[in-house]
């Protein structure tokens, strides 16, 4: 839960999950940045993720994400979760659906709080939940010409 202090800038934000989003659009780390500004903040931690040229030995060609229509409500769950978990001042998350290729970005987090440490385990929980719990799924596809579903993210 967060922590109520004297300092009006210590006081929790009025709504501190900023922006939340699952796109077919490519991902800007400049928006999910800006997003999650506060002055109030001493720590801004940010998680890029983005697609590797391998897997488990296999060369990646390329990969799609597809959701379930339940994502976006899961994505909410899991940022309300960090939220009450941790003295949160803004947060955002957005993932990218679509045919992605090598070095896309397909998932952008970030949090901010008064103080780096919090800023860095909210962020962690933030992403490790999301690829845990919200229901998105990976497609890959390798350069042998075999492909696989990756559960979740």
């Amino acid at each position: 839960m967060a922590r109520t202090h004297d300092h009006p800038g210590e006081q929790a934000a009025q709504d501190p999950i900023r922006l939340l989003d699952i796109r077919d659009t490519p991902l800007s780390v400049d928006e999910i940045f800006r997003a999650v500004g506060d002055d109030a903040a001493g720590g801004m931690a940010l998680f890029v993720g983005t697609v590797r040229n391998h897997d488990d030995g296999q060369d990646v060609g390329s990969l799609g994400y597809s959701c379930h229509p339940s994502a976006a409500d899961e994505l909410r769950r899991v940022a309300e979760k960090v939220v009450a978990e941790f003295p949160v001042r803004a947060l955002a998350a957005v993932h990218r659906v679509g045919e992605l290729g090598v070095g896309d970005l397909a998932v952008v987090v970030a949090v901010s709080c008064a103080h780096r440490g919090e800023a860095f385990d909210a962020c962690r929980k933030l992403i490790d939940d999301l690829k845990h719990e919200v229901p998105i799924w990976k497609h890959q596809r390798f350069s042998d010409g075999t492909e696989e579903w990756v559960g979740a993210c």
